[in-house]
């Protein structure tokens, strides 16, 4: 690989900035000064071609009569005339000539090749003089840094740093805007340069700061970088603030600079600000002895100094050093100053006295408008290199500080080291020349191969000249080498080096970033193009390393050609085959072998020539002078290679060997027409449509480089196939074998091809197996014609050597057929594997006939513990067939009811003896399936449930159609279930379901039903020992928790919390908790009645099918559930009237505080362990709660009558799982409050008396007669329901606005004591005032039936019966 010059952006509108910089000239000028331009250079050159030898001459000469030649109407060099300055991030381009200036900034568009590329357009053009007579002398763009975390090396803004001959120096940014203006010096800038941080390479270097440098023709100002970005930034920021809020820029203080006066030197018109250095203590006594003599004292540490390189004459280049922290004038310069002041001052005074100052006033005007220019620090030139005779034109500073670059008035180009202050090397024939270094980083490839690899990366450096007169552009090997990279370019183009990168970097915002600058880039202004240097490292190296060099520039080019898209496989082999035998380097020729080999894009052959050859070559040479390993890899590839091809030749064989005879497939037939309708029924179930990427089809062609990585070829011949991944493993398989399954490649020569390549036949027989299971829906399309082909497969590889041991004993168990087994076994395929489970019990039964006979020669038939265990696998892996069709039955909530279930024989033995009921629980929830219907499914009742009924569709043929799959799906299940009668018995598989809804009722505890759900499994369980297991495992471990937060927020709020709160404590919201409440109470309940239960029925014993009688791991619920321990039935009980009373709160919105309900002993009873026993209350409560159950009680009953009589009121639970008595309006409220009022010692007649007068107020007379009749003291109720009945009357003869006149008369006619009274009932206090008058009557009859004689209102009741009959009289006539 050599140098190469790129272009990486275009400038756009380049005439547009040359007619504005030189507009003010007409052409006529232009083109005359062009002329007289051309007629001195020709002159001058070959005035100076005196000082070159002869061949110099001659270059010059040369280029001299090709410049004349060339046509005068093409494009001038206007360019050099101007100030031009790159940034080194390449986004900004400054131009500029006498006083006006342009920017060119970076834009993307897209080029005509549809690529994006990158631009340099006019962004702002305009006048940068602010003062008469003042032109620009030097421009330099400075990126500055961002201080934005997320940085990563690109610069926040650019500044432009402009020098102007009146001594200004002033700061702009990218758009023109003026931030800072100082006015340093009295004469003109002559160069600006800039120095920013550098990472240092090695511990020892010293860290040199950021500078900004200003050179005069005898004074040189410096100004730190840390301290310009700050101000900087600080200016940018007041000006985009001053000009939002539309005021007045306030003037920024003035910089902080050092100014050194440059003496002992005529003439200066370059400098180098090399930076701060300190001197080895040899050194530092070398110049005290010569400086101070023999008696000269040094310092005990060496000063650190700044060093300064300046160009001219008279030296033709010096050398200065500023100690650090020394830039003070020195005594006699400040004596100097002072006199001239004061001199200054009296002559001013006499002027004035004698009226000599009129015509100054002006001047004086001047005077003052100028800022004071502080006065330089003398600094004296420490030494030089003198030539009196050569005039230095510019000085160029590399990027290690080390090295400086010089051209001259003669056409040489110097190189200065600058640490000795010599001279160290010249090139001639540069007149004119422009200069810039390139710095280039060891590669990772290329450090690889040395032996310092451990060591940090090396660095090279070369120097890049630009001769404008020749129009060529070299590159130079430093120090000492050769000339690595010429180009010829035009002769009017522009170098641009910055040699500096982004200011406001530091040691610790550099971490991690990578910088985006480009350190030498070449203009040229006819075609606005920007090119830059690309430079490899190994173009530094030595010619001991030439070799190893050009090895690795051979390896680049084969890296170049193999990612070529357009190369013609001749040309390609071509070319690889030529760089492969010209690499030496035997570990890089291995390197590039690997790299073809490796190429998607090289076609078989070209790697079977290429690899030949190379393999022929290295035959050909010295046995000693060969690598082994080379030649081994050489010859292991090209069997490879061959066997591919092979393979490849028999697949697209044309004829095809005649199939074995079908007297052994008697058997199969019959398994297959078994077994056929349940595999008919897997494939509907498993041919669901799917996405799958194109490249992970297994009818993907299998590349020969894929082949290659798969395969290894040991140094015996013997071939091992490497298994990565699972898909690069089928892959290859589906490559060897499917051809064979499918009838299209013949079987014996595949497989003799295989043996002789030397691949076990182990590993072909587990390939085989692979893309047998993995290709399972095309086995299924054609399952008679893929089993005999499987069948001749296997036993053309059983037959091969080293398959089946000859000492095997049929009586024992055979390893080859082993591992058939143990791949079906651990398959998810499950159809796959049963029809390859009963190739391979056919292929091995007649295997084990057959040596069998040859040593008996009888007619018996062989037994052995081989074709037994065939057959209890076969037999594993129909029930396995059958599971798996159950389980892909898809689930009516789509991918919301979950993922389904993949099982095997390994997963149904490690997941324990509840595995199998375990994934049919799992199933059953996917499938939304409500209790009822799976018990009614179980019972072989194939109708559907409730929930199905409630949505039947209008349109006959879809609900045909539903009702047909439903039926399906009841017949898989109930096939299931009589394969797995013991693993699926109705408790056992009622056990799992409803742990598995608990479980996912604890995911998501918003969906109550899945509570409900997993209740409703819990009731449907027979075994009470069962029962109580599952029910205090679901106790303790989901619901108590819940349930003892509950408690404890409704105690606290004293009434039913709002859904905020409950979400907060419990987690759920409110009517989610209501519905909680409820199955915690049939839990409890269910709990209670199977503690009851217990000691009437037995244990029931668990036990499995004997051909799963292997199955280990964890144990199943109804095991888990048969350990648990006994419960405390008084704790049990005391938990569920805890329950009942949450319930009926939440239920009705009952003020209660729960807790409160219960004595001390039954407040810390609570939440413990059911298992444990607990003191509990006993004896007579305290009056205080029996009264606060009571009225609890009461509340409860008063909120049922208002639920039944509103229609609004609705059950909390969704439609689709409340039952009938659900709910507020349930018929079982008010016995629950019978039963919980003896339990919480209310006496309940007292409950039943309220409940009368209740629904007697709500105007349920009906429920209320009802109720009567349960009632024990009819007196305390006749005298409740008397003022009920005044109050209905008093309503309707006092306070009802529709009185009629028979109303009225009977009012007249009452006794005064009766009219009395019915005028103080309060009618309000009735829910239901307007009551039919019948309903009225048949009460007050039935209160004058309770009431004895002997009561106080008895007469009071006759007087209203009385009133009633004749009102009723009145209102019928």
């Amino acid at each position: 690989m050599s140098c190469s010059l790129f272009e990486f952006c275009r400038l756009q509108e380049l005439k547009t900035v040359r007619d504005f910089l030189f507009q003010n000239q007409s052409k006529e000028s232009v083109e005359e000064k062009t002329q007289t331009e051309n007629e001195l250079s020709w002159d001058t050159s070959d005035w100076d071609s005196g000082w070159d030898n002869e061949e110099n001459k001659e270059e010059d000469s040369a280029s001299s009569t090709k410049a004349e030649e060339e046509p005068s109407g093409q494009n001038q060099p206007w360019l050099q005339d101007c100030v031009v300055s790159l940034s080194p991030c390449a986004d900004l381009l400054v131009v500029a000539r006498e006083q006006k200036a342009a920017f060119l900034s970076a834009k993307w568009r897209t080029g005509d090749s549809g690529r994006e590329e990158m631009t340099l357009a006019v962004t702002w053009s305009g006048h940068l003089s602010t003062e008469d007579g003042e032109s620009v002398s030097s421009v330099i763009a400075i990126p500055l840094a961002s201080q934005k975390r997320s940085s990563t090396g690109r610069p926040d803004w650019t500044c432009i740093v402009v020098g102007f001959t009146s001594g200004y120096v002033r700061f702009y940014t990218e758009s023109g805007v003026l931030l800072l203006a100082q006015l340093l010096h009295v004469d003109p800038v002559l160069r600006l340069k800039c120095r920013t941080y550098e990472i240092p390479r090695h511990p020892g270097v010293t860290e040199q700061h950021e500078e900004l440098s200003i050179l005069y023709p005898v004074a040189l100002v410096t100004i730190d970088g840390f301290s310009l970005f700050q101000s900087l930034r600080a200016c940018r920021n007041q000006v985009a603030r001053a000009a939002a809020a539309g005021s007045d820029v306030v003037p920024p203080p003035p910089l902080a600079y050092k100014k050194w006066g440059l003496q002992e030197m005529d003439t200066i018109v370059d400098h180098s600000s090399v930076g701060v250095m300190t001197l080895c203590v040899f050194d530092q006594m070398k110049n005290a002895s010569i400086l101070g003599g023999f008696n000269a004292s040094v310092k005990g540490s060496p000063p650190a100094m700044s060093q300064f390189v300046t160009v001219g004459t008279g030296p033709y280049a010096g050398f200065y050093y500023a100690v650090e922290g020394n830039s003070q004038p020195l005594l006699s310069h400040v004596a100097l100053a002072v006199a001239s002041k004061l001199t200054s001052a009296l002559f001013n005074a006499a002027s004035g006295w004698l009226g000599w100052n009129k015509s100054k006033n002006e001047e004086e005007a001047a005077q003052k408008q100028k800022p004071k220019v502080e006065p330089a620090t003398p600094l004296g030139i420490r030494f030089g290199l003198p030539d009196s005779r050569r005039h230095g034109e510019s000085i160029c500073l590399s990027p290690c500080n080390t090295l400086a670059g010089v051209t001259d008035d003669f056409g040489r180009v110097t190189l200065l080291d600058l640490a000795r202050g010599v001279a160290i090397r010249m090139w001639k024939g540069y007149r004119d020349a422009q200069l810039g270094w390139l710095q280039v980083q060891e590669e990772r490839g290329d450090r690889e191969f040395s032996p310092s690899a451990s060591l940090p990366r090396r660095h090279a450096l070369f120097l890049i000249i630009y001769a404008p007169r020749r129009g060529i552009l070299e590159v130079w090997a430093m120090q000492r080498g050769p000339r690595v990279g010429a180009f010829t370019v035009g002769k009017h183009c522009r170098l641009l080096y910055a040699g500096y990168h982004l200011m406001g970097v530091n040691s610790v915002t550099s971490q991690g970033w990578q910088l985006h600058t480009q350190q030498v880039c070449l203009l040229d202004p006819t075609t606005g193009a920007l090119r830059t240097i690309n430079i490899p490292f190994h173009l530094a190296l030595s010619d001991k390393k030439n070799e190893r060099a050009r090895d690795m520039h051979l390896l680049k080019r084969l890296s170049a050609i193999l990612k070529s898209r357009d190369m013609v496989s001749d040309s390609l082999e071509r070319e690889a085959k030529s760089v492969l035998l010209e690499i030496k380097h035997p570990a890089i020729k291995k390197q590039a072998l690997e790299s073809l080999l490796s190429n998607r894009n090289a076609p078989v052959s070209c790697l079977t020539n290429v690899t030949s050859a190379l393999h022929d070559a290295l035959k050909q040479q010295d046995a000693d002078e060969v690598e082994a390993s080379l030649l081994q890899l050489c010859s292991s590839q090209l069997k490879l290679l061959q066997l591919y091809s092979d393979i490849q030749q028999l697949q697209s064989a044309a004829d095809t060997e005649a199939c074995s005879a079908n007297d052994s497939l008697e058997g199969i037939e019959e398994e297959l027409s078994r077994v056929g309708p349940t595999l008919q029924r897997y494939a509907q179930l498993s041919s669901k449509p799917s996405v799958s990427f194109a490249q992970d089809s297994p009818d993907t062609p299998l590349s020969a480089q894929t082949f290659l990585t798969q395969l290894e070829c040991a140094e015996d011949g013997e071939v091992k196939v490497n298994r990565r991944s699972d898909a690069e493993w089928n892959q290859l398989g589906n490559f060897m074998f499917w051809g064979c399954l499918c009838g299209k490649s013949p079987t014996h020569k595949v497989c003799d091809t295989l043996q002789l390549a030397g691949i076990s036949p182990q590993q072909l027989l587990s390939l085989l197996m692979s893309v047998w299971l993995q290709r399972e829906k095309e086995v299924l399309q054609k399952p008679v014609e893929t089993v005999r082909n499987l069948h001749t497969l296997l036993i053309a590889l059983s037959n091969l050597d080293g398959a089946v041991e000859e000492s095997w004993d049929p009586q024992s168990v055979s390893p080859w057929w082993q591992q058939v087994r143990f791949t079906c076994i651990q398959s998810h395929n499950a159809a796959a594997a049963l029809l390859a489970a009963l190739v391979a019990h056919r292929a091995a039964k007649a295997s084990i006939t057959s040596r069998a006979d040859s040593k008996l020669q009888s007619e018996w038939e062989a037994v052995s513990l081989e074709l037994e265990q065939w057959v209890v696998c076969v037999r594993q892996l129909e029930d396995v067939l059958v599971l798996q069709a159950l389980l892909l039955v898809p689930s009516p909530l789509g991918t919301a009811g979950g993922a389904v279930v993949q099982c095997s024989i390994k997963t149904l033995q490690e997941g324990g003896r509840g595995g199998i009921a375990d994934s049919v629980s799992k199933w059953v929830f996917r499938q939304n399936m409500a209790p009822e219907r799976l018990k009614k499914m179980l019972q072989r009742k194939e109708t559907q449930g409730t929930g199905d009924q409630k949505e039947k569709k209008e349109d006959g043929e879809e609900t045909e159609k539903c009702q047909e799959e439903a039926d399906r799906t009841a017949e898989l299940l109930l096939a299931v279930c009589q394969r797995f009668p013991d693993s699926l018995s109705p408790d056992l598989l009622f056990s799992h379901c409803c742990w598995e809804y608990v479980v996912q009722w604890n995911k998501d505890p918003e969906e109550g039903r899945y509570l409900f759900f997993a209740v409703e499994h819990l009731k449907s369980i027979t075994s009470p020992h069962i029962q109580l297991g599952i029910s205090t495992m679901m106790w303790s471990t989901f619901i108590v928790k819940r349930f003892s937060a509950a408690a404890f927020l409704m105690e606290k709020v004293g009434k039913a919390p709002k859904d905020r709160l409950c979400r907060r404590d419990v987690g759920i919201g409110d009517k989610a908790m209501t519905s909680f409440l409820g199955c915690c109470v049939q839990l409890l309940q269910i709990l209670m009645e199977a503690d009851s239960a217990m000691e009437e029925i037995p244990t029931p014993e668990l036990s499995v099918e004997e051909v799963w009688s292997g199955a280990e791991g964890p144990a199943s619920i109804a095991e888990l559930a048969l350990e648990q321990r006994g419960v405390h039935y008084p704790l049990v009980q005391h938990h569920w009237l805890l329950a009942l009373l949450l319930h009926a709160a939440m239920s009705f919105s009952v003020k209660v505080k729960p807790l409160s309900l219960f004595d001390s002993k039954g407040k810390n009873a609570f939440f413990r362990d059911l298992t444990t026993i607990q003191l509990m209350p006993s004896g007579d409560m305290d009056p205080g709660l029996v009264s606060l159950r009571q009225e609890f009680l009461l509340r409860v009953l008063t909120g049922w009558v208002q639920a039944i009589d509103d229609p609004s009121c609705s059950s909390p639970a969704p439609a689709s799982t409340s039952l009938p008595s659900d709910g507020p309006k349930a018929d079982w409220w008010p016995s629950l409050c019978m039963d919980l009022g003896s339990l919480l010692q209310v006496n309940p007649d007292i409950l039943r008396r309220h409940l009368v007068c209740e629904l007697y107020n709500q105007g349920l007379d009906l429920r209320a007669e009802e109720a009567i009749l349960q009632v024990e003291d009819k007196e305390v109720l006749g005298s409740h329901l008397l003022v009920l009945t005044g109050q209905r009357l008093s309503y309707s003869l006092l306070h009802n606005q529709n009185q009629t006149q028979a109303a009225m008369e009977l009012l007249a006619r009452l006794p005064p004591t009766l009219c009395t009274w019915l005028k103080a009932m309060d009618p309000s206090e009735l829910r239901c005032p307007l009551v039919s008058l019948s309903k009225t009557t048949r009460l007050v009859s039935r209160l004058v039936e309770m009431l004895p004689e002997n009561h106080a209102q008895y007469s009071l009741a006759l007087h209203l019966l009385e009133a009633v009959d004749v009102l009723s009289l009145s209102t019928e006539d």
